[in-house]
């Protein structure tokens, strides 16, 4: 409790750990009132926090598939003529492999140049809108996350870490290390 400049104690929020099982979780609404919803909310806790971590490994995955998808689309057209080709295979960084394209019955050389590139990539209707819903979420749940140890419950927050670990356990080996 909080001591206003009176002297007297306000209604504020905790600043140390506490185990009053009747704690509200998000609102007054949730407020576990037994045992059995006092462990059904650090069950909720631990599966929420897992669900983070499987949040941030499904980034990691992604982005690397749109990465890999726009890396690999990348032709170049060649007329017969040499210089490109020769070119291209002097280009330490570019791997290419010669290709028939064919679309609507009409056949073109082309060379396919992958190029890993660590720059920012370019903006792209297909990719960034769903970048920026999944950043949200993952925003999201890891506010609710914090809220629920700002709580100061010692059993909420034991359930955060608890679900950290388990989520971790599970796929923590796809998270890259910026996503921490």
């Amino acid at each position: 409790m909080a001591m206003d400049m009176d002297g007297g104690h306000s209604a504020g929020m905790m600043s140390v750990f506490q185990t009053i099982r009747a704690t509200p979780l998000y609102s007054t609404a949730w407020t576990p009132n037994s045992v059995g919803t006092y462990a059904a909310t650090c069950i909720f806790l631990i599966v929420l926090a897992a669900l983070f971590r499987g949040l941030l490994a499904a980034k990691w995955w992604q982005e690397n598939r749109w990465i890999d998808q726009e890396l690999n689309r990348r032709y170049v057209v060649v007329n017969g003529k040499g210089p490109l080709a020769e070119n291209l295979s002097r280009d330490s960084l570019a791997k290419h492999g010669n290709v028939v394209l064919s679309e609507n019955g009409v056949e073109e050389n082309v060379v396919v140049v992958k190029k890993r590139t660590f720059g920012p990539r370019p903006w792209r209707l297909s990719v960034d809108p769903v970048r920026a819903a999944i950043d949200t979420v993952i925003a999201g749940v890891g506010y609710l996350l914090m809220l629920a140890v700002m709580s100061m419950n010692v059993g909420y927050f034991i359930s955060v870490l608890a679900g950290t670990f388990v989520g971790s356990l599970l796929v923590g080996r796809y998270i890259t290390m910026s996503e921490h």
